[in-house]
C-alpha cells in the first residue's frame, strides 16, 4: 500500500470515526439508549462488487466499486455514487450516514445511501465511461431501486451518466424504471430547476440567515472564498440581489475592496478554473481576507478554514459553511458566544439533496413539473429546515450543525422506535 494511498484511507477512517461521534452526541443529547447507537454507527447493506470492462486497448480492467445503504427506518434509501480514485469502503459508510441525518433534518422520506467506483474517469474514453457506468449498475441491481435504493449524481458523474444507468436498470427491471434514478436529463424525466440547485440553495439560506439577523440583502456586504461554480454562482446571485461583494478568493489568493468588487466583468476575466486574482497586482492571502469586515462571509473553498485559533479575528455577522470541514465544531461554537449566525455545511449542501427528492416525487406521480414549480417546491423544504434547525439551536443553545445532526439523528432513531426495532 501505497504512502498516498495509506494518507487517504486515514482520513476516510477518521471521517468515519467523527460522524459516529455525531451520532453519539445527538443520541445522547436526545435521551436514547446505547443501543440505539449500536443500531445507527454501521450500515444495514455494504455491497463490495468487482467490474470488469473492456478497455479500448482490448484489455479487460477490472474496477471494485462499492454501495452503502444506512438504514431503511425511514424509508428508501438515497444518495450519489461517485468516481474518483480515492473510494473507499469507510468513506462511502460515512458519507451514506451523513446523507441520512441530512435527509432527517430535511423532513424528506429516505435513509441514506452512497456508492462509488474507483476509478480515474478523467483517462476513460467515452465508451470505457459507459461501460463502467452500465457495469456498475448491473452489479448493484439487487439492491436498488424506486422504493428501496434511488442513487444520484455526484463528484465525476453526471446527467449523462445517470442516463447511461437509467438505461441499464430499465433493462433489468422494466417496470421500475421510473423514479430509479435521479439527476436524469430533461428529456428523461428529470427535474427542469435542478441546474444550480446546490447554489440557490445555499443564497436562500443567506437570505433567511439575514431576516434572523435583521439585515436587509440591499446593501449588505459580503465575502465569498471560493470562485469556482458555486462560489462565482453565490456571488453573482448575491451581487444581483444589492449584496456588495467586497472581497473573493481563488487558489492562489483573495482580493479585496471596500467600496465593491465588479462582479460582471471579474466573471467574464476568469479562466475556467475560476482563478481571477491574477488579474489584480496587490492581493491578500485567503486567511487575510475572512479576517475583513462584512455582514456575510460564504466559504466555499477547502476544508479548515475557521478553527478555535483564529475565530476570534471573524468580524462577519453571518457566516456560511459552503465547503465541507471549513469550519471545526469548537469554531462553531466559539461563534455562539460572539454572536455570530453559524450555517454548516450539512444543511447548506441540502439542495441537491431536495431537488433529487423533488424529481423522485414528480416521477412516481407521472408528472412534468416546471422549472418554476420546482424551484418553488424545493425552496419550501429548504426554508422550512432552516426555520426548524434554527429554532432547535434557539432552544438548547447550541451550534445550528449540532442541531442539524440532532434534528437528523431524531428522524432515523424515531421511525425505528416507532416501527419497534428497539
Amino acid at each position: 500500500m501505497s504512502v498516498y494511498h495509506q494518507d487517504y484511507m486515514m482520513k476516510h477512517e477518521q471521517c468515519l470515526t467523527s460522524v459516529r461521534s455525531l451520532i453519539q452526541q445527538s443520541l445522547s443529547e436526545l435521551g436514547y439508549s446505547e443501543d440505539v447507537f449500536e443500531l445507527l454507527i454501521e450500515p444495514q447493506r455494504t455491497l463490495a462488487v468487482r467490474i470488469p470492462v473492456k478497455m479500448d486497448n482490448g484489455h479487460v480492467r477490472v474496477f471494485s466499486g462499492y454501495r452503502v445503504q444506512h438504514s431503511f427506518s425511514v424509508g428508501p434509501t438515497k444518495g450519489g455514487v461517485l468516481f474518483h480514485p480515492e473510494v473507499s469502503e469507510p468513506q462511502m459508510k460515512a458519507l451514506s450516514i451523513m446523507n441520512g441525518l441530512k435527509n432527517g433534518l430535511l423532513n424528506i422520506p429516505f435513509g441514506g445511501a452512497k456508492g462509488g467506483v474507483i476509478c480515474e474517469p478523467r483517462e476513460l474514453s467515452f465508451r470505457e465511461l459507459e461501460l463502467l457506468s452500465r457495469g456498475y449498475i448491473q452489479a448493484i441491481s439487487s439492491m436498488i431501486g424506486p422504493y428501496q435504493d434511488i442513487p444520484a449524481p455526484d463528484v465525476f458523474t453526471n446527467s449523462q451518466v445517470m442516463a447511461w444507468m437509467m438505461d441499464e436498470y430499465s433493462k433489468l427491471c422494466p417496470d421500475q424504471s421510473a423514479g430509479f434514478i435521479t439527476g436524469k436529463p430533461i428529456v428523461l424525466g428529470g427535474l427542469k430547476s435542478r441546474e444550480n440547485s446546490a447554489g440557490r440553495g445555499i443564497v436562500l439560506f443567506i437570505s433567511e440567515a439575514a431576516r434572523k439577523k435583521g439585515i436587509d440583502l440591499n446593501g449588505a456586504t459580503a465575502i465569498v472564498q471560493g470562485f469556482g461554480s458555486l462560489g462565482s454562482y453565490v456571488a453573482k446571485s448575491l451581487s444581483d440581489s444589492g449584496v456588495t461583494i467586497t472581497g473573493l478568493s481563488d487558489a492562489y489568493g483573495a482580493v479585496y475592496n471596500a467600496s465593491g468588487l465588479d462582479m460582471d466583468s471579474l466573471i467574464e476575466c476568469r479562466d475556467s478554473f475560476g482563478t481571477i486574482t491574477k488579474l489584480y497586482k496587490h492581493t491578500l492571502t485567503s486567511q487575510e481576507l475572512i479576517e475583513k469586515p462584512c455582514d456575510i462571509m460564504v466559504l466555499a473553498a477547502v476544508e479548515n478554514q475557521i478553527d478555535e485559533k483564529n475565530v476570534t479575528t471573524i468580524k462577519s455577522k453571518i457566516v456560511i459553511e459552503a465547503a465541507d470541514g471549513a469550519v471545526s465544531d469548537e469554531a462553531a461554537d466559539r461563534m455562539i458566544q460572539n454572536g455570530i449566525l453559524f450555517i454548516p455545511e450539512i444543511l447548506t449542501s441540502s439542495g441537491d439533496m431536495t431537488s433529487s427528492y423533488i424529481e423522485w416525487a414528480q416521477n412516481r406521480q407521472g408528472l412534468i413539473w416546471s422549472k418554476e414549480e420546482g424551484e418553488m417546491r424545493v425552496r419550501q423544504i429548504l426554508a422550512d429546515a432552516f426555520l426548524r434547525i434554527h429554532e432547535i439551536a434557539e432552544e438548547r443553545q447550541i451550534s445550528m450543525k449540532a442541531a442539524a445532526c440532532i434534528a437528523g439523528v431524531y428522524k432515523m432513531a424515531e421511525s425505528a422506535r416507532i416501527r419497534g426495532w428497539f
